[in-house]
């Protein structure tokens, strides 16, 4: 955890953006894969993290506004919990630490919540993305399940998302933890022999050196010869010489700040000539708008830079023509580039997406564009210092994708339908790294990754 202090404060800023009502905070809790004593991992919410700091499952944190009071609703271990889990601090101890003095047992909410709710009080809560928060808060609140996430204040989230967009020193630490372990993870892909191997080997010995390390994965390795399909987790593949494989992967601190890279890897430690020049335009245009990155500026614009240099870059290999702002301003560059060129990082790899993308990378001056390609663009408003950004274009050749254009015709004035059968076995190549958006610019987060065509050869070609 953080010192108590930096939660009282979080919590006082949240209650001055609130200013009345209850702020009602369900933490998360043990979720069975089967039967009740066989769970998954445990996996705090990222907002009752942000706020009361409490690692632990089972717990609600209710902040009344108007009385200034903030109490945690649980219930401490029996004896029969300690003799399977061992001894645990006490939940008088950890809320301490969160600098919280009051405890309830946790059947005592229910009626506090009614209460509450008969007295015409305002009850502010996020919106829940766990079945069973769902039917809790109906309980809580008595109503239908189904109407829960109607009831979702709006106020909450966007002050939550206020609050949590911009990193102190103490959470851009925290990043860079994840990534020396995201860049111990692409080094061992990158050394890793693979010609032979199966995909899921690399993957499992991505994943075991960072169980190694005491954390866990920040979301599930990209680990592919099928770059082509953009959340490929089929492991399945055999890979051979020529092959390239896309790593998308990163880990969570202690603390549950995650890493996001991805890296694009030769299969047998050197690029072929078409590889080589389509990797080049990948990482000429993040390069380049990497060096755009400032307070002020909308994502949108530098997302539609990033797709004007891959179309120039495309153009110059006869896979477009025309006037590269033309082929962006048509739509037909989501051909190629069908995502966005980020989204904002922290506590949630994609932080904060629970909330709602809509709160989170728009705003009342920036709305969302619907079209094909653009609709994935996650985060669009103007950035601020102390955002952490991921910056990420690609090139894909999807041959259901290209079949579909080519058959309605779709931007033959722009695509060179003839010259890009030739790229149909191809894949795809993404680059990404983090980035911090400082008072006058920006900063590229954690140890310097392989990221050229020669250091990511030099790195594969180590033993």
């Amino acid at each position: 955890m953080f010192p108590s202090e930096t939660y009282i404060a979080r919590r006082i800023k949240l209650k001055q953006k609130i200013r009345s009502g209850i702020i009602l905070l369900p933490g998360n809790s043990e979720s069975p894969v089967n039967y009740a004593g066989n769970t998954y991992p445990f996996r705090q919410d990222s907002s009752f993290l942000y706020y009361i700091g409490l690692d632990t499952p089972g717990l609600t944190a209710v902040i009344d506004v108007d009385q200034g009071r903030e109490c945690i609703y649980g219930d401490e271990l029996t004896i029969d919990d300690l003799v399977w889990i061992g001894p645990r601090m006490s939940l008088q101890q950890q809320c301490q630490q969160a600098g919280i003095r009051q405890i309830e047992p946790s059947e005592r909410l229910e009626p506090m919540l009614r209460s509450v709710v008969r007295s015409g009080r305002k009850v502010h809560f996020l919106p829940p993305y766990r079945a069973e928060v769902v039917c809790i808060i109906a309980r809580l609140l008595g109503v239908e399940p189904s109407a829960v996430t109607g009831l979702a204040s709006v106020d909450l989230i966007k002050a939550v998302v206020a609050q949590r967009s911009v990193k102190d020193k103490d959470e851009i630490d925290e990043i860079e933890t994840a990534l020396g372990i995201t860049y111990e993870m692409q080094l061992l892909a990158m050394k890793a022999p693979k010609v032979g191997r199966y995909e899921r080997q690399i993957s499992a010995e991505i994943e075991g050196l960072v169980l190694a390390e005491g954390v866990r994965l920040a979301f599930q390795t990209i680990f592919t010869i099928h770059g082509q399909t953009l959340h490929q987790l089929d492991y399945g593949n055999q890979m051979k010489l020529g092959d390239i494989a896309v790593n998308d992967c990163g880990a969570q601190s202690h603390l549950h700040y995650a890493g996001d890279i991805t890296r694009t890897i030769p299969i047998g430690a050197k690029f072929s000539q078409r590889q080589k020049e389509i990797y080049a335009v990948v990482l000429n245009a993040q390069q380049r708008v990497i060096r755009m990155l400032k307070p002020g500026i909308e994502y949108r614009d530098v997302h539609r830079r990033a797709c004007i240099e891959l179309m120039a870059g495309l153009k110059d290999l006869n896979l477009v023509k025309g006037d590269p702002e033309e082929i962006v301003q048509t739509g037909a560059h989501t051909l190629f580039f069908p995502h966005g060129i980020g989204h904002m990082l922290g506590l949630d790899v994609h932080d904060m997406e629970a909330l709602g993308e809509d709160y989170v990378g728009y705003s009342d001056k920036v709305q969302r564009n619907t079209e094909f390609g653009w609709r994935w663009l996650r985060l669009a408003k103007a950035l601020e210092p102390g955002y952490v950004v991921t910056v990420e274009p690609g090139i894909y050749f999807i041959p259901e994708l290209i079949d579909l254009w080519k058959a309605e015709h779709k931007c033959s004035d722009y695509i060179n339908y003839n010259q890009l059968e030739k790229y149909r076995d191809f894949g795809g190549v993404r680059v990404e790294d983090d980035v911090l958006v400082t008072d006058t610019g920006c900063r590229i987060l954690g140890k310097s990754i392989p990221r050229t065509i020669e250091e990511v050869e030099a790195a594969c070609s180590t033993d």
